[in-house]
């Protein structure tokens, strides 16, 4: 039985507690650090007298969220002593010390919100959304306190191997607040589809964004040919600058930071395509075997190539505020330089002994490239091989053991192990009745009983563990639903590994949890 039609077996059961409900049987996801049962409850019989007490950017960017959600509001009476929602930014002891942590009170006389920073606020409204939801318009007094585990809590969306639309884009991070979800690791290119606007190199959106086959499968297996954007079989797309400066600041309303992933300097065959100056050869580019899709690299030992992705880079951060900036660098095979007279004359002059480590030499240039913009160089584990760049942040996704590497060296770690949070992976062992997924198992159970910190690290290093992200790969996924149907519900579970502290995981208390966001999935589509 698939796992969000099993779920439907448990809502109307569950659904019914609502209407007797006490604060012992809050359903929120993830469940509050501390929650103290008080008594009665709030009932909102009319919309309830808002007040903030916040500078003014903060007040009117919380007012106007509040108007687009269910909670019946009115500006009218800010001092009001009964029915009322009460939004403060304090430093009172008792608020936990994290600018994402808040105090939430709810009491007969009306509801309060108490947070360090406009982030905590925004979350203590999306528990008191979520109450809401759950109870109606009496909601059981009590008292929550509440603060995240992670500072990153992000989830990668990979737009290059299947395109979707920034309204799909915007959908997601709606779900992502939802859940206290604070990153999106956008993938904007690879060797599938370069999807970001460069005016530069126009070429990269009017060629490498479109291509021969509707998927991925069929493009692959067509020779992974392009083609130009007005070819009548052209398929794929792009964003325009505008349109990612719309995603960012609606994201940015969300409390959701964007991080760009532009891959450097392996999977490249979209760039190459376009300007096929970029590789080895120099030679245009062509696929004559489908794995020489993943042999096609930049060549390190061009100037021109290092202009070319300072150009790139240049417009990126432009466009994105992020302090992180992804250049990818996985999987990045070196057949090509290992026989590149240019990339042999750059060892020779940098003195390095094997192929591998011009990767290395890549990175770190582009990481000094970004540091001198303010901005933070992150990639995936690879970037380890070879030596690894000053200040680099590493994304650990084949399993732990790069994570833990770079932590043992002093190098902040973001966990997103394929073993436990990877949402292309079948979520049933029958996949006959599955849609098709890329392979592996991976249960919501398996997901939730993920925990980032490697006990092989000590307490010191732990600290260079700075959060955990899940990543859903679209090569076998080309549709709104096929891309819902592999997040949810195992996104619920992620936000409990990214949020909760262990001691405050309970898979089962989880499960009886669960079925709350079956009304919010319908609600939004």
């Amino acid at each position: 039985m698939r796992p969000l039609r099993s779920l439907f077996l448990w809502a109307a059961a569950a659904l019914c507690l609502a209407a007797c409900g006490t604060a012992s049987d809050d359903a929120v996801i993830p469940h509050p650090a501390s929650v103290e049962e008080l008594p009665g409850s709030f009932r909102i019989h009319a919309p309830m007298a808002l007040s903030v007490e916040a500078p003014v950017e903060a007040a009117e960017a919380l007012t106007g969220y509040l108007k687009t959600t269910p909670l019946p509001i009115d500006t009218a009476e800010p001092d009001a002593a009964k029915n009322y929602l009460r939004l403060e930014l304090s430093d009172d002891e008792r608020i936990p010390a994290s600018e994402e942590g808040y105090v939430l009170s709810v009491r007969p006389a009306g509801i309060t919100i108490a947070a360090r920073g406009e982030a905590g606020l925004f979350y203590g409204l999306q528990t008191l959304l979520q109450l809401h939801e759950q109870f109606g318009s009496r909601i059981p007094a009590q008292r929550i306190v509440d603060a995240p585990r992670f500072a990153y809590r992000g989830l990668h969306l990979d737009v290059s191997r299947n395109f979707f639309d920034k309204e799909f884009v915007k959908k997601q991070l709606r779900m992502m607040a939802s859940l206290k979800l604070n990153r999106l690791h956008w993938h904007l290119t690879d060797g599938a589809g370069w999807r970001i606007q460069i005016d530069r190199y126009p070429l990269l959106t009017e060629v490498a964004a479109w291509r021969r086959g509707a998927t991925w499968q069929q493009w692959r297996d067509g020779g992974a040919k392009y083609c130009r954007f007005d070819d009548p079989e052209a398929s794929g797309g792009y964003y325009t600058k505008e349109e990612i400066r719309e995603v960012v600041a609606y994201a940015d309303s969300l409390h959701i930071t964007v991080i760009p992933e532009i891959e450097f300097p392996g999977h490249a065959v979209g760039a190459l395509a376009s300007y096929p100056w970029l590789g080895c050869t120099g030679e245009q580019y062509e696929v004559r075997q489908t794995w020489d899709i993943d042999d096609r690299v930049f060549c390190i030992g061009k100037e021109t190539t290092f202009e070319f992705i300072e150009g790139v880079l240049e417009e990126v951060v432009g466009l994105f505020p992020s302090e992180y900036i992804h250049i990818g660098g996985d999987e990045c095979p070196t057949v090509m330089w290992e026989k590149c007279p240019h990339c042999k004359a750059r060892m020779k002059a940098e003195g390095l002994r094997r192929p591998r480590q011009l990767q290395n030499y890549a990175t770190a240039r582009v990481e000094k490239f970004l540091n001198a913009r303010g901005r933070r160089l992150i990639g995936w584990d690879e970037i380890l091989e070879g030596g690894l760049a000053p200040n680099a942040t590493v994304m650990s996704w084949r399993g732990e053991s790069g994570g833990i590497e770079a932590a043992k060296q002093k190098h902040d770690v973001i966990m997103t192990p394929n073993t436990y949070l990877y949402f292309d992976y079948y979520q049933a062992k029958d996949t006959e009745n599955e849609p098709f997924g890329i392979g592996g198992y991976l249960p919501m159970e398996r997901v939730y009983s993920y925990e980032p910190m490697p006990a092989s690290l000590t307490p010191e290093e732990q600290q260079y563990i700075k959060g955990v992200q899940a990543n859903l790969w679209t090569e076998y996924i080309a549709t709104f639903s096929h891309a819902q149907y592999m997040v949810l519900p195992r996104w619920a579970a992620l936000c409990e590994v990214q949020w909760s502290t262990p001691d405050k995981k309970n898979y089962e208390d989880f499960l009886s949890r669960l079925p709350r966001l079956i009304k919010w999935y319908d609600a939004e589509g």
